[in-house]
């Protein structure tokens, strides 16, 4: 699974994806700043199941602290989006492409209104941030409906000779698109039985069902610490719709985790409040303490990691399980306790599990075990989240 951060330039996404990852891609208050990608990794949070066992795990990936373990997923940051770039303007069809690897997006949203959909900066509360907002969904499917477009005759002609979706999802294929999802599509939406028949709104709001089905979004309402962000955020949540919008300050988050990194606070990201640990500076306290009074105490949080869960978890419908060898201590053949939490799919199965640890799992797949059970899975049983399992396989 793979989160890509998409927005308007000068939106606050590499201050994002740095604030998520401790990584340092390149930001500035110029349009296309990113040009290439950013990779990195950032991480759900979850209360760690060790607290059952009574002691403290061992995390080959990611980490834990206190009672929360940090489970990895893929964070991409990609080049800014400018209205008509399914026309290639801006960045355009690069932009277009590099997202598509991803399985949902965060679109960060200057909520300020300080800058405008090109990115240019016009002055806080001076542009309506839910035009920016609009947007972006709309340049998707616009794209997604013109490479259908392009080849629409010989589409229409070929669904004589196999099914509809799947004649629609070859093209869509390499776009992350699955015949499921085009599947489901069609299923619940109301569309002329013979392709033949589809005019130009039909074709563009099956553009538009499949891109939320496959690539759904959730808006980081970003710089909320600003005034005009505060005002704009009721409005946004209104038009945008509440479900879809949190409250986040990315330069808050950054600042929190570079201050926590050096000693000088306790914090863990997504808290309510951090601890000093030392005399700070003037400067730097009260710098903190702006950000505790006019975001943490807000807000309850600085919104980055509470949209990273929810994406995992609202949008992607992830659960967290975690394989083992030893059932009875939780631990690798080497008493590492619980070193391995993946991020699967509702729904996934043992067998799902073991092609997640490796095909060597998969192939030789007997059985599972529920470690607090003891009892014996079949190979298509559903996973429960924070399900701890080991995987029997032929030798």
């Amino acid at each position: 699974m793979e989160i890509g951060l998409v927005g308007a330039p000068n939106s606050g996404k590499s201050t994002f994806f740095n604030a998520a990852t401790m990584l340092n891609a390149e930001t500035g208050n110029r349009p296309f700043v990113t040009i290439k990608p950013n990779e990195g990794i950032a991480y759900v949070k979850v209360k760690c199941v060790h607290s059952e066992l009574g002691q403290k795990c061992n995390p080959r990936h990611g980490y834990c602290k206190g009672e929360w373990r940090f489970v990895p997923i893929k964070l991409w940051d990609v080049a800014g989006l400018v209205p008509d770039a399914y026309k290639g303007k801006g960045l355009g069809n690069r932009f277009l492409n590099d997202i598509m690897q991803a399985s949902a997006l965060i679109h960060v949203l200057d909520a300020s209104g300080s800058t405008n959909c090109e990115g240019e900066i016009v002055g806080e509360g001076n542009f309506d941030p839910c035009v920016t907002g609009k947007f972006l969904t709309k340049e998707i499917a616009h794209w997604i409906k013109g490479i259908l477009a392009k080849n629409w005759s010989s589409l229409s002609k070929r669904v004589e000779s196999e099914s509809v979706s799947a004649t629609l999802t070859k093209p869509l294929s390499g776009l992350g698109i699955t015949e499921e999802d085009v599947h489901d599509v069609l299923r619940k939406a109301d569309f002329p039985e013979r392709v033949s028949q589809w005019n130009d709104s039909a074709l563009l709001e099956f553009a538009e069902l499949v891109r939320k089905k496959s690539k759904p979004v959730m808006i980081a309402a970003n710089k909320i610490d600003l005034k005009s962000s505060k005002e704009n955020l009721e409005r946004l949540r209104e038009e945008l719709g509440k479900e879809n919008i949190v409250a986040v300050s990315a330069e808050a988050e950054l600042a929190l985790r570079k201050a926590a990194e050096q000693n000088l606070i306790e914090y863990i990201p997504g808290d309510t409040d951090f601890k000093e640990l030392k005399e700070l500076p003037e400067k730097q306290k009260n710098a903190l303490e702006f950000i505790r009074e006019n975001v943490l105490q807000e807000f309850g949080c600085t919104g980055v990691q509470k949209i990273i869960n929810s994406v995992a978890f609202d949008l992607l419908n992830l659960i967290v399980v975690y394989p083992v060898e030893d059932q009875n201590k939780w631990s690798d053949s080497k008493g590492n306790v619980l070193p391995d939490a993946y991020l699967l799919k509702k729904g996934s199965t043992p067998l799902d599990l073991a092609a997640k640890i490796h095909s060597s799992f998969a192939e030789k797949f007997v059985a599972a075990i529920d470690c607090r059970t003891g009892q014996k899975l079949s190979h298509d049983a559903e996973l429960e989240n924070n399900a701890v399992i080991k995987i029997q396989k032929r030798n």
